[in-house]
């Protein structure tokens, strides 16, 4: 069990306040990225995203990392719509934080199988070593959880499960941290992925009220 220190939580509040404040947090979230803090837990947790691999196809922008900045950018300029600015930044900032233990490659191709559910755990543990405020912290746990459903519901996955989705986020903050997530990428297709973003809701709202 990680015990926060004094530090600690001086580097959650300077890095919320960029996370709130910045156009593009990526470029500071960069910067400290070179620095010792990196070298050191929580910061660890980000650290491997940097030396973690993605599909080329799916993300030509390279490391886990590189998506995760362009993500939190993406977000900086969303953060007006969402309901609680400060659950979907560090939501944007943690939510591939489970692609360092699950990712594989099989066959030639890269996967990253159940990241969501394993970096809900570490995004936690992230977290709680930072800052001991508890619902907040749930919240962004909750949307890292949910934020692959996008897929899932879209491409009618066995994954699915928008029932228990609806009990434990807003759909609508899932949809923007999702929009989010797929927009950071260097191949993206803004439109494209909008669409996506909508038959992901309408599909949500029809689906979750049967049965």
């Amino acid at each position: 069990m990680q015990i926060k220190t004094d530090s600690m939580e001086k580097w959650y509040f300077e890095i919320n306040d960029h996370l709130l404040n910045d156009p593009r947090p990526g470029e500071y979230l960069s910067r400290i990225s070179q620095g010792q803090i990196f070298l050191q837990f929580p910061f660890t947790l980000l650290k491997k995203l940097k030396e973690t691999k993605q599909s080329p196809q799916h993300h030509p922008e390279g490391s886990v990392w590189n998506h995760t900045l362009l993500v939190v950018n993406e977000a900086a300029q969303r953060r007006a719509q969402s309901k609680n600015a400060r659950v979907l930044m560090w939501a944007a900032l943690l939510h591939d934080i489970g692609k360092p233990d699950t990712t594989r490659e099989r066959k030639g191709k890269i996967t990253a199988y159940d990241h969501d559910k394993v970096g809900a755990e570490l995004a936690r543990e992230f977290l709680l070593a930072l800052r001991d405020e508890t619902n907040w912290i749930e919240e962004v746990v909750k949307l890292i959880r949910w934020h692959m459903q996008i897929l899932f519901v879209v491409k009618n996955l066995p994954f699915a499960d928008i029932k228990s989705m609806k009990k434990e986020v807003d759909i609508r903050e899932v949809a923007l941290l999702g929009l989010c997530d797929r927009l950071g990428r260097s191949n993206r297709n803004k439109a494209q992925e909008e669409e996506t973003i909508q038959i992901f809701m309408q599909k949500s709202i029809r689906d979750g009220h049967q049965g």
